[in-house]
């Protein structure tokens, strides 16, 4: 065989070796990497909800997804999501308010997603729903806009409701307008409302202090992430004192809270992987709408009910989605 044609087959037979390895290279998703701060383990059902939403999108951890897990509590989620900044994540999950601010204030240009944020135009994370502009969207838990609400349903569970304490953490924008929102409630159910603060799990013992000085006959704990962190001591000391209790998440009613109202969080991390999937294949953080809760859970506890001396009225067991006996 002359040369030329020796050079001609050798050439065929490289390019039909390496042709596939070419083509798989040419169609694979190429690796993304998402950085998240949680201080949940690995099994919680949020968690698990938002990586099985990419996994139904095509992003596979060890495939073609990377997410940069970093363990640690809000005091240090400043420092966290600076590391993320330096690693170059192409998105940082960020899902509390506290959190998506500290996120917005450490990058202009790596997107931002949040999951449970009250009120995002209030406190001035977007520029508005329909537009959110930046590098900031998400979905919104309604938190502000339900404070009513849950003093309404608290007063139906427990007719002769007149002084409520709030425990609420200042620090987190939502809560200060829930509370204002609560307070304009409380005014047309002829209930009185006090706040207490607890900024760390340090107040909480002075916070349990100050309600038993106040003699309120009901209590509610405003959603954000130290209280539901530390919402099991919260019950223990509503029903030690036995106050009826409201919560903003079913989980409470599942460890001996009376009730519970507020949106499907599992649902808002399942609905926050779509808002990476898209941001991964290209679209600007700031053409993505906010979008709002869909799903609501309310949850009552009778035999927590009956412990207080309570009937549950027909039209609350009607309406709840979830009846612990």
């Amino acid at each position: 065989m002359s040369r030329p044609r020796r050079a001609a087959w050798i050439a065929i037979l490289t390019a039909l070796l390496v042709s596939p390895a070419l083509v798989s290279a040419q169609t694979a998703r190429p690796t993304a990497r998402v950085g998240v701060v949680r201080n949940q383990p690995a099994t919680d059902p949020m968690h698990q909800a938002f990586i099985g939403a990419l996994r139904e999108r095509g992003w596979v951890e060890g495939r073609n997804l990377v997410i940069d897990y970093l363990e640690g509590d809000l005091p240090k989620f400043p420092e966290l999501v600076r590391e993320l900044v330096r690693r170059n994540v192409d998105v940082i999950l960020a899902p509390n308010p506290q959190q998506a601010r500290i996120a917005r204030d450490a990058t202009s240009t790596i997107p931002i997603v949040f999951v449970v944020v009250g009120d995002p135009v209030g406190t001035g994370l977007v520029k508005s729903l329909a537009k959110p502009g930046g590098n900031v969207t998400g979905l919104t838990g309604f938190g502000s806009d339900l404070g009513g609400k849950r003093l309404e349903i608290l007063k139906e569970l427990v007719p002769r409701l007149a002084r409520v304490a709030v425990l609420m953490n200042p620090t987190v924008p939502d809560k200060v307008l829930e509370w204002e929102h609560m307070q304009a409630a409380a005014r047309e159910l002829k209930v009185d409302v006090i706040s207490v603060e607890v900024r760390s799990p340090d107040d909480l013992r002075a916070a349990f202090q100050a309600i038993g000085r106040a003699k309120p006959n009901g209590l509610i704990a405003l959603a954000e992430p130290l209280l539901f962190a530390n919402r099991q001591a919260v019950i223990d000391f509503a029903r030690d004192a036995r106050l009826p209790a409201m919560f903003a998440w079913r989980q409470a009613v599942g460890s001996g809270a009376l009730v519970s109202y507020g949106p499907d969080i599992v649902d808002l991390y399942r609905r926050a992987a779509g808002y990476v999937d898209r941001i991964l294949r290209g679209v600007r953080p700031a053409d993505l709408p906010v979008e709002q809760p869909t799903r609501f859970e309310f949850a009552v506890n009778l035999k927590t009910a009956r412990a207080l001396g309570l009937t549950v009225p027909s039209s609350i067991m009607l309406r709840a989605d979830q009846v612990d006996e």
